[in-house]
């Protein structure tokens, strides 16, 4: 059997799909035996694509360091959009046509798409679909995103024969929203990256001295934009007493995203004296002290299809604060300590308790890499060689078109 994946999601500066993209290559890969397992593109159009989604920031204008983002003019930004519309659409249309090439000299069997939307292909397709914020929350996402789900997400799912989900929560989603057929999902949790655990106290403690940071902190880890609730965050770390502030900083890791001018507005003008610190994107190597170096991970987004973030901070022995939405009860509630997204009072009430109460502190610790420990992209990537398996000799062409169900 010879599969194609597309890996456009894992070049550039990567999110949790990028993550995922190649954390599942790299155990295919090791775990396919006889059959083949490739990514596109491949060659020069990958660096060339790889180049363009690390310049990509640059090119929107939104700063990956911890400057603040502000807006720019107008006039400056209507042109910025409309080229890079026009850029993106004309790189969407070559990609396409190169991928049709591809597979026709190659003659797959199965091309797996692990970012929600397939490239036109006459081989039989797979999706992975992360979550269905984009359709069941358009205002958490720029309008170019929305638009384009709009206008290809249905068309795409009418070309898969099967359909991946990284939670039981998005499986369900995926059921109940889109009318998706049950037996045509399958649920293939995401991983742990390779080399997140506990690490001795002076490994840490030297990292964090290397990047500057202070000793110890309350870690939140993530792109900052709409659907991950930060100004609700800061409101709730900035109400807590000064002394505390002073001794348990607040770190925020994680680029700018879209929409951030009411997020950082509110840390220049009031939550940066109150002591909370932004430091932009950190190398993988570095993520494991930043985890181990924090006295608690806080999370309070208001969707997760899977949350990698608390789970990350449990395989390395760390406490966690989350927020009850998606699927992170699923993944992380039989140990985190949950709270609602929108209770601010619960969030600085949790985050009080969390650095006076060390009993407390400790029995949020106590089981952590037990319950992080199942989760493996050794385990993604067998679950997903076995629906491979399944769809590869089972059909030579595409079905004909569904009417899923369409959101809204």
């Amino acid at each position: 059997m010879r599969v194609v994946v597309n890996q456009l999601a894992a070049l550039g500066l990567k999110t949790g799909i990028g993550h995922y993209t190649v954390q599942l290559l790299r155990c295919l890969r090791e775990q396919a035996g006889q059959d083949r397992i490739d990514g596109f593109p491949e060659g020069w159009i990958r660096s060339a694509r790889d180049f363009c989604g690390r310049a990509r920031p640059y090119l929107e204008g939104v700063p990956t360091d911890q400057s603040r983002p502000g807006p720019s003019p107008p006039r400056s930004r209507s042109l910025r959009s409309k080229i890079l519309g026009t850029l993106r659409q004309f790189g969407r249309s070559l990609m396409a046509q190169h991928f049709r090439l591809v597979c026709a000299l190659r003659a797959y069997d199965l091309y797996h798409e692990p970012n929600f939307i397939p490239l036109p292909s006459e081989r039989p397709t797979i999706a992975t679909l992360h979550d269905l914020s984009v359709l069941l929350h358009p205002e958490w996402h720029p309008a170019d995103r929305a638009a384009y789900f709009e206008a290809h997400f249905h068309r795409g799912l009418a070309r898969c024969v099967h359909f991946l989900a990284i939670s039981e929560f998005g499986r369900q989603e995926m059921i109940r929203d889109l009318g998706i057929p049950p037996e045509r999902i399958t649920r293939t949790y995401m991983g742990i990256r390779p080399g997140l655990g506990p690490l001795p106290a002076d490994q840490t403690a030297q990292v964090l001295r290397d990047l500057g940071l202070p000793p110890r902190y309350l870690l939140y880890l993530g792109t900052i934009e709409p659907r991950k609730n930060i100004l609700l965050l800061l409101r709730a770390y900035c109400a807590l007493p000064k002394r505390l502030r002073a001794q348990w900083p607040l770190l925020l890791v994680g680029n700018w995203g879209w929409n951030t001018l009411a997020v950082a507005e509110y840390l220049h003008r009031e939550a940066r004296d109150c002591g909370v610190l932004h430091r932009g994107y950190v190398a993988e190597k570095h993520l494991a002290a930043i985890y181990n170096g924090a006295r608690a991970l806080v999370y309070p987004s208001l969707y997760e299809g899977f949350g990698l973030p608390p789970l990350e901070m449990m395989a390395c022995g760390g406490a966690v604060l989350a927020s009850t939405a998606g699927a992170l009860v699923e993944t992380v509630g039989s140990r985190a300590h949950l709270i609602d997204p929108q209770d601010q009072d619960g969030w600085r009430a949790a985050m009080l308790r969390m650095v006076e109460d060390d009993d407390w502190w400790q029995s949020l610790r106590s089981g952590a890499t037990a319950i992080a420990r199942p989760y493996t992209w050794d385990r993604c990537a067998a679950d997903t060689l076995r629906v491979y398996r399944s769809l590869g000799g089972a059909t030579d062409s595409q079905p004909a078109a569904r009417p899923y169900r369409k959101v809204g």
